[in-house]
């Protein structure tokens, strides 16, 4: 195994983004062809918008992000975030440890584990839209952190060698994978021995309308394609991973829909075997 905590970076394809345009713009047809697509359009649209998103109140960071954590981020890192947690902030992330986030957007959560590890530890951030990694690489350079690096991949296809991470986290991100049973199975194969996760999700405490699963709009918001829990838990405990634990478990708010009321905010930690 390499020596470099990073691995093999991917340079960043601009061709590779899946449109442009602003995130209220109508997306044609061939451009939704998968999930993976729309969710490329709306991240990546809501990259280009983070300084606007930065200005705006209650948005998630105001919410889910202490004061002393926000003081340490850029405008554009804050702007950009759309999770439903704040998984670094229980992760417990020791000094020297490597860190991968799934879905990493602007960077926000690296940016605040890169100063839990310190400058012997190593942050690595996945995403699979360019645009957001070009904002994140911007906002790495603004802040001046030298222990995180950002690189190009999708969270089924981890671009990480096995048994090289000490703590993964990630922040409304699996919802939005159709393949949610490879995710977890890809975790536990980059984690080393003993490593754990701490990841905050959206699921739901039973199965959602068909209208709403096959909605893209949903599905980009991290609603359609949320797992009930307890199959959720059950996807953890079959791939392997021991001492699951729930450590946030609210309900989800917004929208008058009858379904909402199923909507949870949670957030779990688990470990893989240490031998």
């Amino acid at each position: 195994m390499t020596n470099n905590p990073f691995g093999t970076l991917t340079p960043i394809d601009a061709d590779a983004a899946c449109c442009g345009g602003d995130v209220n713009a109508e997306i044609t047809h061939a451009q939704l062809d998968s999930i993976t697509a729309a969710v490329q359009h709306e991240y990546g649209s809501i990259a280009e918008r983070a300084s606007e998103r930065a200005s705006q109140t209650n948005k998630a960071t105001d919410r889910l992000y202490t004061e002393e954590q926000r003081s340490v981020l850029t405008d554009e890192a804050a702007g950009a975030s759309a999770g439903c947690g704040n998984p670094v902030g229980i992760a417990d992330a020791k000094t020297g440890e490597t860190v991968l986030d799934l879905g990493s957007g602007g960077g926000i959560d690296c940016f605040l584990a890169a100063k839990e590890v310190g400058p012997t530890g190593s942050v690595i951030g996945i995403d699979m839209t360019p645009r957001m990694l070009e904002l994140a690489r911007t906002n790495a350079e603004k802040l001046e952190t030298t222990n995180v690096v950002f690189k190009l991949g999708h969270i089924e296809q981890i671009p990480q060698e096995d048994n090289s991470v000490d703590l993964v986290i990630s922040n409304c991100v699996i919802a939005l994978s159709e393949q949610k049973e490879r995710v977890f199975s890809e975790i536990i194969r980059i984690l080393k021995p003993g490593g754990r996760f701490v990841i905050s999700d959206i699921v739901t405490d039973k199965p959602l309308p068909d209208d709403v699963r096959k909605s893209a709009a949903e599905w980009v918001s991290c609603v359609g394609g949320a797992a009930v829990m307890s199959d959720y838990l059950a996807m953890v405990e079959e791939t392997g991973f021991e001492n699951i634990e729930i450590l946030e478990n609210r309900p989800s708010t917004g929208g008058n829909e009858e379904w909402r009321s199923s909507m949870i905010n949670l957030t779990l930690r688990a470990f893989k075997p240490a031998g």
